[in-house]
Parts: C-alpha cells; sequence; structure tokens
C-alpha cells in the first residue's frame, strides 16, 4: 500500500467551486484533487490555475478532458501554462468521452476511438518530453515547438483490456470510472502491465481508480444511493459492456441492481 495515492472529486458546478474544494483538499491532507471537463461544465485547468497561488503540493487531476472537440496542441497550451504556476502538480487525464456526447453535442465523427487516443497522447507526450513535435498520423497531425519541456503526467480514460493496455505503453496512468472492483483487480492492473511490457518499460503506471463512497450501513439506502448517481451509465455502450465483461450481466439490460451497486461502491460508518 506504501504506492497508494489518495483523492478526491473536486465537484462544482463553476470554477470558483473547483478552486475552493481543492484548497480544502490540501488543507485536509489530501494529494490530489480530480475534476470532470466536458460540455460547458467550469474548465478544471482554469480552476486548479487559480488554486495554485493558494496551494503548495497537491496535485491537479482532470478526469478527464474530452479528446475530439479539443486539437492536443490546443490542450498542450493550456496544460503548459499551469505547470508553469504549478511546477509538476498536474495529471492531464483525457479521453475520447463516448459517441453520444461527441455527435449529438459537437456532430464529429466518432471514429476509431482508441486510434484517436493513441494518436493524441503520442503528441501530448512528445511535446511535454520534448519541447516539440512533428506527428503525422491517420486521425491527427502535430507541428510545433513549446518553450522547453515539462513535467505534466498524461493520463488516460480506461475501461476495458485494451484501453488499459494502451496507458501502460503510452500513459502515466489509466482512469477508471464507475468500475467495479475486481475489475480493476483483474483486467485493469494486468492489463497496464502487459503494455509496460510490450513498450519496454520498467514499470507500469498506475490504476487510477474513483471510488464512490457511502456513508451508511443502511443496504437499502446505499442502493438507492448509488441508483440515483450511476443507474444510468449502463446505457452507455462502453460501460455496458465494461460491466458485462466484469461479471455483471444485468448491465446489458436496463435494470441497475444491488449486486451491482456493491461493486461500485464501498459503504459502512
Amino acid at each position: 500500500m506504501k504506492d497508494l495515492v489518495i483523492g478526491l472529486r473536486a465537484a462544482s458546478r463553476d470554477a470558483a467551486g473547483i478552486r475552493d474544494a481543492t484548497i480544502a483538499a490540501e488543507k485536509a491532507g489530501i494529494e490530489v484533487a480530480w475534476s470532470t471537463s466536458g460540455g460547458l461544465q467550469a474548465d478544471p485547468l482554469v480552476a486548479f490555475a487559480a488554486a495554485a497561488g493558494s496551494t503548495g503540493k497537491i496535485g491537479f487531476g482532470t478526469s478527464i478532458v474530452p479528446t475530439f472537440p479539443r486539437h492536443p496542441l490546443a490542450l498542450a497550451q493550456e496544460a503548459i501554462a499551469l505547470d508553469n504556476l504549478a511546477p509538476g502538480r498536474l495529471r492531464l487525464g483525457v479521453g475520447p468521452s463516448h459517441k453520444p456526447a461527441v455527435e449529438r453535442t459537437y456532430n464529429f465523427d466518432f471514429v476509431r476511438p482508441l486510434e484517436h487516443l493513441r494518436e493524441y497522447i503520442t503528441i501530448l507526450g512528445a511535446l511535454f518530453r520534448d519541447g516539440k513535435v512533428s506527428f503525422h498520423g491517420k486521425r491527427l497531425h502535430a507541428e510545433a515547438e513549446s518553450t522547453g519541456p515539462v513535467d505534466v503526467k498524461v493520463m488516460i480514460s480506461a475501461l476495458r483490456h485494451n484501453a488499459f493496455k494502451l496507458a501502460g505503453e503510452l500513459a502515466e496512468g489509466g482512469i477508471s470510472w464507475v468500475t467495479p472492483k475486481e475489475h480493476i483487480r483483474d483486467v485493469a492492473v494486468p492489463a497496464l502491465a502487459e503494455g509496460a511490457r510490450v513498450a519496454g518499460r520498467a514499470t507500469a503506471p498506475p490504476a487510477v481508480m474513483h471510488l464512490p463512497i457511502v456513508v451508511s450501513t443502511d443496504g437499502q439506502a446505499v442502493f438507492e444511493a448509488a441508483k440515483q448517481q450511476f443507474g444510468f451509465y449502463q446505457r452507455l455502450p462502453f460501460y455496458s459492456a465494461m460491466m458485462v465483461e466484469a461479471g455483471f450481466h444485468e448491465a446489458a439490460g436496463p435494470d441497475f441492481t444491488p449486486a451491482l451497486a456493491k461493486g461500485i461502491v464501498v459503504s459502512g460508518s
């Protein structure tokens, strides 16, 4: 457990709330504040920049910034600025999001998301590591030079084996969401190690697990809370497939069950 890093989600509808939650988290001894980006939610990188001057060591994590709406160079510009303010503290989590969100919101074609993600983090990794990038792929192109290398850790969203393997190859971590604990143990961790071996890396990067906690011993109350927060995720194909793969075959249908809630949530007093 010596390598376990404890973070929390700095959740708010506005940037000021994310900033304040991040500052409070550092005062409470939390090591990393995570925040979600998507649609027209507050940009967590802006909120973390606002928190940088009032904090000294807490890490900032995005989980995640959707990749299809934003070219990697545009995102890199913002990440580099935050690293200038808080060197070495940013964990930049990126991911493709989901077909309904991308196509309905932006009218972009959601095509080969894992290939797109591989090219995206290849560009970010080169730019952050070397201070320059020259990349021409099937999905993305980038020609740019920055002021120099920065210590920004690029992580990716991951639900199933192939994404966690990609994280093991090229990223500094694989970030899960609404993922049963057994799936992290049995699929995510081995896939991260497999990817690291393929890439010749000495050690595998970590699995970042978002673990919802309900402070209650009332089983029904825990189930209702989990259903309210997470009951719709199995309607999204990526989540449904992951949950079925993890042994929760009911996720192929519409019913959110107590067993699924128990797999996702930790509860107690």
